[in-house]
């Protein structure tokens, strides 16, 4: 938060002094608001401009661009801002250089004036201030919360009635797989397969108990053989 309070108010303050620079003395006297921005292009003329039409123009708007900006938090915005300032303040030393052969600093008003110096302050300042804001914070997604474990816990196994995936997949009841998967209800494993199960004898007499019934191993059945 404060590199991006101390940040803007350098980038403002380069965006002032770049537009305020074409209203000072930019060569031999000459203001910055006397040249053509054509003559960027073309080659510095003895004509003069008007002031929208003058090298105001990129200035002001990179001041615009400057406080979309800081606005918006961009770095980029606020970067570039400081580029179109320096760009053209470069660009018009070249023009001034190939029209008057050279350039030159003077103290007595000839050579190079304080808007110049004011064009560049202001460039760097933007730069600066880009470098020094933070920009935008970007949000992290939250990543969902992991689902609870399926397997059975120490707590023992989920109650009657729970959700799918809680138990065994044959019943939320049977979380460990004791039902009988044919669907007989009994617990599995507990049906007598092998025949063993106890029968009545009809032919029996009466008040006898009924008996386990096993393979007698000769390929009948007890219960199918006579009684002795």
């Amino acid at each position: 938060m404060i590199r991006n309070v101390v940040g803007s108010v350098l980038a403002l303050a380069g965006a002032t002094a770049a537009v305020w620079s074409p209203f000072r003395a930019w060569y031999d006297g000459r203001h910055g608001s006397d040249y053509p921005i054509g003559d960027l292009f073309t080659g510095i003329t003895d004509d003069k401009a008007d002031v929208l039409g003058s090298i105001l123009l990129p200035f002001a708007f990179a001041a615009l661009v400057t406080l979309l900006g800081v606005v918006l938090r961009s770095r980029l915005l606020v970067a570039l801002a400081g580029v179109i300032v320096l760009g053209f303040t470069v660009l018009w030393m070249v023009r001034v250089g190939q029209a008057e052969g050279s350039l030159v600093v003077s103290g007595n008003g000839r050579g190079l004036g304080d808007g110049v110096a004011n064009a560049f302050g202001g460039g760097v300042l933007i730069l600066l201030g880009a470098l020094v804001m933070s920009g935008r914070h970007r949000t992290h997604l939250l990543h969902p919360a992991a689902p609870p474990p399926t397997h059975p816990t120490l707590d023992g196994p989920p109650p009657a009635g729970a959700p799918y995936g809680t138990g065994d997949q044959r019943g939320a009841g049977d979380p460990y797989g004791t039902e009988d998967p044919r669907g007989t209800g009994a617990p599995y494993g507990t049906e007598d397969p092998y025949g063993t199960e106890t029968r009545s004898m009809p032919y029996a007499a009466p008040g006898r108990f009924d008996v386990p019934v096993d393979p007698p191993g000769d390929g009948t059945r007890r219960d199918d053989r006579p009684p002795d």
